[in-house]
Protein backbone atom coordinates (compact mmCIF):
# COMPACT_ATOMS: atom_id res chain seq x y z
CA UNK A 1 0.00 0.00 0.00
CA UNK A 2 1.20 3.53 -0.76
CA UNK A 3 2.30 5.58 2.25
CA UNK A 4 1.14 9.01 1.11
CA UNK A 5 -1.40 10.37 -1.35
CA UNK A 6 -1.20 14.11 -2.04
CA UNK A 7 -4.35 15.73 -3.41
CA UNK A 8 -4.19 19.12 -5.13
CA UNK A 9 -7.17 21.01 -6.56
CA UNK A 10 -6.46 23.02 -9.69
CA UNK A 11 -8.64 25.91 -10.80
CA UNK A 12 -7.27 28.60 -13.10
CA UNK A 13 -3.92 28.73 -11.31
CA UNK A 14 -1.71 27.30 -14.06
CA UNK A 15 1.61 28.90 -12.99
CA UNK A 16 0.93 28.50 -9.27
CA UNK A 17 0.01 24.84 -9.72
CA UNK A 18 3.14 24.15 -11.75
CA UNK A 19 5.32 25.84 -9.12
CA UNK A 20 3.51 23.91 -6.39
CA UNK A 21 4.15 20.57 -8.11
CA UNK A 22 7.81 21.32 -8.77
CA UNK A 23 8.38 22.37 -5.16
CA UNK A 24 6.55 19.30 -3.90
CA UNK A 25 8.80 17.03 -5.94
CA UNK A 26 11.81 18.58 -4.18
CA UNK A 27 10.43 17.48 -0.82
CA UNK A 28 9.40 14.03 -2.06
CA UNK A 29 12.93 13.39 -3.36
CA UNK A 30 14.23 14.11 0.14
CA UNK A 31 11.70 11.61 1.54
CA UNK A 32 12.52 8.72 -0.80
CA UNK A 33 11.67 6.03 1.75
CA UNK A 34 8.06 7.29 1.66
CA UNK A 35 6.08 5.84 -1.24
CA UNK A 36 3.79 8.50 -2.65
CA UNK A 37 1.41 9.53 -5.38
CA UNK A 38 0.14 12.95 -6.47
CA UNK A 39 -3.49 13.34 -7.51
CA UNK A 40 -4.50 16.60 -9.19
CA UNK A 41 -8.19 17.34 -9.64
CA UNK A 42 -8.85 20.12 -12.12
CA UNK A 43 -12.12 21.90 -11.41
CA UNK A 44 -12.95 22.92 -15.01
CA UNK A 45 -10.18 25.49 -15.42
CA UNK A 46 -10.61 27.91 -18.32
CA UNK A 47 -6.92 28.81 -18.58
CA UNK A 48 -4.23 26.43 -19.87
CA UNK A 49 -3.93 24.49 -16.60
CA UNK A 50 -5.18 21.22 -18.09
CA UNK A 51 -2.77 21.41 -21.01
CA UNK A 52 0.13 21.84 -18.59
CA UNK A 53 -1.09 19.05 -16.32
CA UNK A 54 -1.57 16.59 -19.19
CA UNK A 55 2.14 16.90 -19.97
CA UNK A 56 3.22 15.78 -16.51
CA UNK A 57 3.98 12.12 -15.92
CA UNK A 58 4.35 12.50 -12.16
CA UNK A 59 0.64 12.96 -11.39
CA UNK A 60 -2.72 11.23 -11.65
CA UNK A 61 -5.07 13.72 -13.27
CA UNK A 62 -8.83 13.97 -12.77
CA UNK A 63 -10.60 16.50 -15.01
CA UNK A 64 -14.01 17.82 -13.99
CA UNK A 65 -16.37 19.23 -16.61
CA UNK A 66 -17.64 21.81 -14.12
CA UNK A 67 -16.38 23.43 -10.95
CA UNK A 68 -17.63 21.16 -8.16
CA UNK A 69 -16.19 23.24 -5.37
CA UNK A 70 -13.16 22.56 -3.18
CA UNK A 71 -14.56 19.88 -0.90
CA UNK A 72 -16.35 17.85 -3.56
CA UNK A 73 -13.27 17.89 -5.80
CA UNK A 74 -11.09 16.68 -2.92
CA UNK A 75 -13.56 13.88 -2.29
CA UNK A 76 -12.94 12.65 -5.86
CA UNK A 77 -9.26 12.58 -5.03
CA UNK A 78 -9.91 10.65 -1.84
CA UNK A 79 -11.81 8.00 -3.81
CA UNK A 80 -8.82 7.50 -6.09
CA UNK A 81 -6.17 7.69 -3.34
CA UNK A 82 -4.26 4.54 -2.35
CA UNK A 83 -2.25 6.08 0.48
CA UNK A 84 -2.51 5.29 4.18
CA UNK A 85 -2.06 9.01 4.75
CA UNK A 86 -3.67 11.81 2.74
CA UNK A 87 -2.25 15.31 2.35
CA UNK A 88 -4.56 18.04 1.08
CA UNK A 89 -2.28 20.65 -0.47
CA UNK A 90 -3.43 23.92 -2.05
CA UNK A 91 -2.18 24.69 -5.54
CA UNK A 92 -0.79 27.99 -4.24
CA UNK A 93 1.46 26.38 -1.59
CA UNK A 94 5.22 26.01 -1.97
CA UNK A 95 6.28 22.95 0.05
CA UNK A 96 9.90 22.37 -0.97
CA UNK A 97 11.42 21.81 2.48
CA UNK A 98 9.18 19.20 4.12
CA UNK A 99 10.38 15.80 5.33
CA UNK A 100 7.32 13.61 4.88
CA UNK A 101 9.07 10.66 6.54
CA UNK A 102 9.30 12.75 9.72
CA UNK A 103 5.64 13.82 9.58
CA UNK A 104 4.35 10.29 9.01
CA UNK A 105 6.61 8.86 11.74
CA UNK A 106 5.28 11.45 14.20
CA UNK A 107 1.69 10.49 13.42
CA UNK A 108 2.42 6.77 13.52
CA UNK A 109 3.87 7.13 17.01
CA UNK A 110 0.43 8.14 18.33
CA UNK A 111 -2.65 6.62 16.72
CA UNK A 112 -4.82 9.31 18.34
CA UNK A 113 -3.30 11.99 16.11
CA UNK A 114 -5.89 12.43 13.39
CA UNK A 115 -4.56 15.53 11.62
CA UNK A 116 -1.19 17.28 11.43
CA UNK A 117 -0.13 20.52 9.81
CA UNK A 118 3.18 22.36 9.61
CA UNK A 119 3.95 26.06 9.98
CA UNK A 120 2.23 27.87 7.11
CA UNK A 121 3.71 31.25 6.21
CA UNK A 122 2.32 33.90 3.91
CA UNK A 123 4.54 35.44 1.23
CA UNK A 124 5.51 38.26 3.61
CA UNK A 125 6.86 35.79 6.18
CA UNK A 126 4.01 36.09 8.66
CA UNK A 127 2.07 33.05 9.80
CA UNK A 128 -1.13 32.38 7.89
CA UNK A 129 -3.78 32.97 10.59
CA UNK A 130 -6.07 30.36 9.01
CA UNK A 131 -3.46 27.68 9.72
CA UNK A 132 -3.83 27.95 13.51
CA UNK A 133 -7.52 28.06 14.26
CA UNK A 134 -9.93 27.63 17.09
CA UNK A 135 -13.48 26.62 16.25
CA UNK A 136 -15.58 29.77 15.61
CA UNK A 137 -17.93 29.86 18.58
CA UNK A 138 -20.09 32.96 19.00
CA UNK A 139 -17.73 34.37 21.65
CA UNK A 140 -14.58 33.70 19.65
CA UNK A 141 -16.11 35.18 16.51
CA UNK A 142 -17.28 38.28 18.39
CA UNK A 143 -13.83 38.73 19.94
CA UNK A 144 -12.14 38.45 16.56
CA UNK A 145 -14.44 40.69 14.51
CA UNK A 146 -14.62 43.32 17.25
CA UNK A 147 -10.78 43.48 17.19
CA UNK A 148 -10.52 42.37 20.83
CA UNK A 149 -8.33 39.47 19.74
CA UNK A 150 -5.94 41.81 17.92
CA UNK A 151 -5.80 44.31 20.78
CA UNK A 152 -5.04 41.67 23.44
CA UNK A 153 -2.95 39.14 21.49
CA UNK A 154 0.28 40.01 23.33
CA UNK A 155 -1.27 40.11 26.81
CA UNK A 156 -1.10 36.53 28.21
CA UNK A 157 -4.29 36.32 30.27
CA UNK A 158 -6.39 38.43 27.92
CA UNK A 159 -5.17 36.62 24.81
CA UNK A 160 -6.50 33.40 26.28
CA UNK A 161 -9.87 35.06 26.94
CA UNK A 162 -10.27 36.99 23.69
CA UNK A 163 -7.91 35.21 21.27
CA UNK A 164 -9.64 31.87 20.83
CA UNK A 165 -10.47 32.43 17.14
CA UNK A 166 -6.79 31.97 16.26
CA UNK A 167 -5.66 30.44 19.58
CA UNK A 168 -3.50 33.52 20.12
CA UNK A 169 -2.29 32.38 23.56
CA UNK A 170 -0.42 29.37 22.15
CA UNK A 171 3.26 29.54 21.19
CA UNK A 172 3.61 29.18 17.41
CA UNK A 173 7.16 27.83 17.85
CA UNK A 174 6.12 24.72 19.78
CA UNK A 175 4.26 21.54 18.90
CA UNK A 176 0.75 21.58 20.34
CA UNK A 177 -2.90 20.75 19.72
CA UNK A 178 -5.15 23.12 17.82
CA UNK A 179 -8.76 22.92 16.66
CA UNK A 180 -8.00 23.11 12.95
CA UNK A 181 -5.34 23.98 10.40
CA UNK A 182 -6.08 25.26 6.94
CA UNK A 183 -6.71 22.79 4.13
CA UNK A 184 -3.74 24.47 2.40
CA UNK A 185 -1.61 21.82 4.17
CA UNK A 186 -3.76 19.22 5.91
CA UNK A 187 -2.27 15.77 6.61
CA UNK A 188 -4.63 13.09 7.85
CA UNK A 189 -5.31 9.35 7.69
CA UNK A 190 -7.26 7.67 4.91
CA UNK A 191 -9.19 5.45 7.34
CA UNK A 192 -10.37 8.51 9.28
CA UNK A 193 -11.58 10.19 6.09
CA UNK A 194 -13.45 7.03 5.15
CA UNK A 195 -15.00 6.93 8.63
CA UNK A 196 -16.20 10.55 8.74
CA UNK A 197 -17.14 10.71 5.06
CA UNK A 198 -14.53 13.17 3.77
CA UNK A 199 -15.42 16.80 3.12
CA UNK A 200 -18.99 18.07 3.35
CA UNK A 201 -19.72 19.25 -0.20
CA UNK A 202 -22.30 21.72 1.15
CA UNK A 203 -19.28 24.01 1.61
CA UNK A 204 -18.40 25.13 -1.93
CA UNK A 205 -15.24 26.87 -0.76
CA UNK A 206 -14.12 28.04 2.69
CA UNK A 207 -15.14 26.40 5.95
CA UNK A 208 -14.82 22.82 4.75
CA UNK A 209 -11.53 22.35 6.59
CA UNK A 210 -13.01 23.60 9.87
CA UNK A 211 -16.00 21.33 9.43
CA UNK A 212 -13.80 18.29 8.71
CA UNK A 213 -11.63 19.05 11.75
CA UNK A 214 -14.70 19.46 13.93
CA UNK A 215 -15.96 16.01 12.94
CA UNK A 216 -12.54 14.40 13.34
CA UNK A 217 -12.11 15.87 16.83
CA UNK A 218 -15.62 14.72 17.69
CA UNK A 219 -14.39 11.19 16.97
CA UNK A 220 -11.72 11.63 19.67
CA UNK A 221 -8.67 12.39 17.53
CA UNK A 222 -6.07 15.08 18.14
CA UNK A 223 -5.15 17.78 15.64
CA UNK A 224 -1.50 18.81 15.83
CA UNK A 225 0.36 21.97 14.86
CA UNK A 226 3.91 20.84 14.01
CA UNK A 227 6.15 23.86 13.25
CA UNK A 228 9.32 21.87 12.54
CA UNK A 229 8.77 22.50 8.82
CA UNK A 230 7.49 25.56 6.97
CA UNK A 231 5.57 25.98 3.71
CA UNK A 232 4.66 29.19 1.90
CA UNK A 233 1.01 29.93 1.12
CA UNK A 234 0.59 32.46 -1.69
CA UNK A 235 -3.08 32.90 -0.83
CA UNK A 236 -3.41 36.61 -1.60
CA UNK A 237 -2.98 35.87 -5.30
CA UNK A 238 -6.47 34.37 -5.36
CA UNK A 239 -9.75 34.32 -3.42
CA UNK A 240 -10.97 37.29 -1.39
CA UNK A 241 -8.15 39.55 -2.61
CA UNK A 242 -8.29 38.52 -6.27
CA UNK A 243 -7.64 41.38 -8.69
CA UNK A 244 -10.75 40.53 -10.73
CA UNK A 245 -13.81 42.05 -9.05
CA UNK A 246 -16.23 39.33 -10.17
CA UNK A 247 -14.01 36.62 -8.66
CA UNK A 248 -13.64 38.59 -5.44
CA UNK A 249 -17.41 39.06 -5.18
CA UNK A 250 -18.09 35.37 -5.77
CA UNK A 251 -15.52 34.19 -3.22
CA UNK A 252 -16.82 36.69 -0.66
CA UNK A 253 -20.29 35.21 -1.07
CA UNK A 254 -18.96 31.68 -0.52
CA UNK A 255 -16.91 32.88 2.47
CA UNK A 256 -19.86 34.23 4.42
CA UNK A 257 -22.18 31.46 3.28
CA UNK A 258 -19.69 28.98 4.75
CA UNK A 259 -20.00 30.74 8.11
CA UNK A 260 -23.75 30.18 8.08
CA UNK A 261 -23.44 26.53 7.05
CA UNK A 262 -20.91 25.79 9.80
CA UNK A 263 -22.94 27.60 12.44
CA UNK A 264 -26.22 25.97 11.45
CA UNK A 265 -24.65 22.53 11.37
CA UNK A 266 -22.70 22.59 14.62
CA UNK A 267 -24.01 25.36 16.89
CA UNK A 268 -27.57 26.33 15.95
CA UNK A 269 -29.17 23.14 17.33
CA UNK A 270 -27.75 24.02 20.77
CA UNK A 271 -28.96 27.63 20.82
CA UNK A 272 -32.27 29.49 21.02
CA UNK A 273 -33.94 30.47 17.77
CA UNK A 274 -33.51 34.17 18.59
CA UNK A 275 -29.76 33.70 19.04
CA UNK A 276 -29.56 31.90 15.69
CA UNK A 277 -31.42 34.72 13.95
CA UNK A 278 -29.07 37.29 15.47
CA UNK A 279 -26.02 35.33 14.32
CA UNK A 280 -27.35 35.18 10.76
CA UNK A 281 -28.11 38.91 10.90
CA UNK A 282 -24.55 39.66 12.07
CA UNK A 283 -23.08 37.56 9.23
CA UNK A 284 -25.32 39.32 6.68
CA UNK A 285 -24.25 42.74 7.95
CA UNK A 286 -20.57 41.76 7.93
CA UNK A 287 -20.83 40.43 4.36
CA UNK A 288 -22.04 43.83 3.12
CA UNK A 289 -19.25 45.87 4.71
Amino acid sequence: MTDLSIIIISYNTRKLTEDCLNALQTSLKKSQSVSSEIIVVDNASSDDSVAMLRKRSDIHLIINKKNLGFGAANNLGIEKARGRFILFLNSDVIADAVNFKDLIAYMEADDKIGVLSVRVHLADGSIDPASHRGFPTIWRSFSYYSKLEFLTQKIPLLSRLFGGYHLAHLNRNTIHEIDSPTAAFYLTRKDILDSVGGFDSAFFMYGEDLDLSYRIKHEGFKIIYYPKFTVIHLKHQSGLKHHVDSVQTSTKKHFYNAMKIFYDKHYAPKNLSLINQLVHLAINIKSKL
